[in-house]
């Protein structure tokens, strides 16, 4: 079906999934890989090889539900003795919410059907007096003979919903909290749920991982210019009500709202800084990229000499020096991921930082101005970028907790072109974490908080755990998706005893210090199965109506 029929927030349904041999194909080219994968399978370690085939053949969205497969509905009474009165959200003449009436809110589109045990479950919800609007989880499809789409949301992230409308078509809402209040048709759940978050705080509005409704899917063919101009309007008015009326809004190609901040004039000066020993192989293209395809005027180019020997590198090196174009910092020793980035963000000038592995290469000239628009923000600790691997696939869409076994890259071994689930990919939206690998910080946060742990995570996690203390500080981490480069991942690093060893080390340190935060990301639904790549498939035994606590 055409990707026309589904709406915005659904065009990952409308991706064209690869055939069985399509798949299969590109076995053949990594025998060795294939005996791994047999050996895994054969000697019982099923998980460790369902990775390794996602690995190597890819990744795509599992999720689909059948067409017949439908939870039951709960029946017509069910809501007013919840005390909820159910408005529709598409009434002719716009939405006018009076204040006489029902305690509780259920504003809904046309043809969604209230699954079973919903009425209770968000009268549950309200007895939080903190709580003001509440949102869940819906199935969708774009038109009857369609299969079932699982639309399951992340914790309120007001980045998100102005890039991507992940609210509708169903939302509960206090009725004191909204009474009088007229919201801009097509985007009305949208609209009160910004509007009452800038009122009332993020926290008064939460989401509720648990199916709350199913229906024929809204805003695809004729309907998405309304829709989108909606969302627009939504947007700009939250923005000129937070004081941010100087931030431009557009809506890009494929439905998802970029943000433009305005950025000072004139431009801060930004510290690019790249550990390397050797390789020039993947050095020269990463700092020629950095050189001339980095669009942002105001650079200073830092690179870590962990003890290059070839005569080739040190040439290159002697050359940048030459013409002003870099600065070669001498770091002696074994290699230490952290403690190399922390002792050359200490010499630079720039009033951001820029982490840069040595074998990243800017795509897009654009990627460093959309992240340092971001990572300006007072709120904002580190900022990541979209990174696509060496086989043309997503290496990283934003880190998640609680996946994988510990943690990993959001949307791992999806095509690059892919959009990402919820348009997740191309979004501007809070996660838990970013890679280091390209991450973009403002110089006093990254002081604030003491820098990467060289003392614990020497390699490995010390990006993690970075964010993680940002956080803790109020200092979200951002995911910028329209920010893409190019990742040869652990391309410079070689597999050994004494790495593996010490990644056993440090996986335990980052239990031991951030525990009960990997259980489970908030900015990831706990319906998906955490075991292989994020948002591929539905955990096992998943049926949407498990009893659950909003957050």
């Amino acid at each position: 079906m055409s990707a026309d029929a589904y709406p915005d927030a659904l065009l990952f349904a409308a991706a064209p999934r690869p055939g069985r041999l399509a798949r299969l194909a590109r076995a053949p080219r990594q025998p060795r890989r294939i005996l791994a994968i047999l050996l895994a399978r054969l000697s019982g370690r099923r998980l460790r090889a369902a990775q390794a085939w996602i690995a190597l053949v890819g990744a795509e969205h599992r999720l689909a539900l059948p067409a017949g497969v439908v939870p039951p509905s709960e029946p017509p009474s069910a809501l007013a003795q919840a005390g909820i009165e159910r408005i529709d959200a598409e009434a002719p003449g716009g939405i006018r919410i009076e204040p006489a009436g029902f305690p509780l809110i259920l504003l809904a589109a046309p043809g969604q059907q209230i699954a079973e045990g919903a009425a209770a479950a968000i009268a549950a919800a309200f007895a939080d007096p903190d709580l003001h609007a509440l949102y869940g989880d819906v199935l969708a499809r774009p038109h009857p003979r369609a299969a079932w789409i699982p639309v399951l949301r992340p914790s309120f992230d007001r980045d998100f919903l102005h890039a991507v409308d992940a609210i509708g078509p169903v939302i509960a809402l206090r009725r004191a909290s909204v009474a009088g209040l007229d919201p801009v048709p097509g985007a009305a759940a949208l609209d009160l749920a910004l509007r009452i978050a800038g009122r009332f705080g993020a926290g008064a509005v939460r989401h509720l991982p648990r199916l709350l409704a199913f229906g024929d899917a809204e805003g695809g063919g004729d309907g998405r210019p309304s829709q989108r101009a909606a969302r627009l309007r939504v947007v700009r008015a939250d923005l000129d009500r937070s004081g941010e009326s100087g931030t431009g809004a557009i809506v890009e190609d494929n439905g998802v709202i970029r943000l433009e901040r305005p950025l000072p004039v004139p431009r801060p000066l930004v510290s690019l800084i790249v550990p390397t020993r050797d390789r020039l192989d993947l050095l020269r293209p990463c700092i020629e990229s950095l050189r001339h395809r980095t669009d942002w005027p105001a650079k200073e180019i830092l690179i870590c000499d962990n003890e290059s020997r070839d005569p080739d590198t040190l040439a290159y090196f002697r050359a940048l020096e030459a013409e002003g174009a870099a600065r070669v910092v001498a770091c002696p020793g074994p290699f230490d991921f952290a403690a190399i980035n922390n002792r050359v963000a200490a010499e630079a000038r720039g009033a951001l930082l820029a982490f840069i592995n040595n074998d990243v290469e800017a795509a897009r000239p654009d990627w460093l101005e959309r992240m340092v628009r971001e990572a300006l923000r007072p709120e904002i600790g580190a900022v990541g970028a979209r990174l696509i691997d060496g086989e043309g696939r997503i290496q990283h869409g934003g880190i998640v907790l609680g996946t994988g076994g510990l943690v990993t890259h959001g949307h791992r071994h999806f095509p690059g072109e892919a959009v990402g689930y919820l348009s997740a990919l191309h979004a501007t939206r809070g996660v838990s974490a970013v890679t280091a690998a390209c991450l973009v910080i403002e110089a006093e946060k990254f002081r604030r908080v003491g820098g990467f742990d060289a003392a614990t995570f020497r390699i490995d996690f010390n990006d993690v755990d970075l964010c993680l203390r940002l956080n803790a500080r109020g200092l979200s981490s951002l995911y910028v998706g329209g920010a893409l480069l190019h990742h040869r991942e652990s391309a410079s690093r070689r597999p050994s005893a004494e790495a593996a060893a010490r990644h056993r080390i440090e996986v335990e340190a980052l239990k031991r210090r951030w525990g009960p935060l990997l259980a489970q990301d908030p900015h990831y639904h706990p319906g998906f199965d955490p075991d292989l790549a994020t948002h591929l498939r539905l955990r096992r035994g998943w049926t949407g109506l498990e009893p659950a606590e909003p957050r």
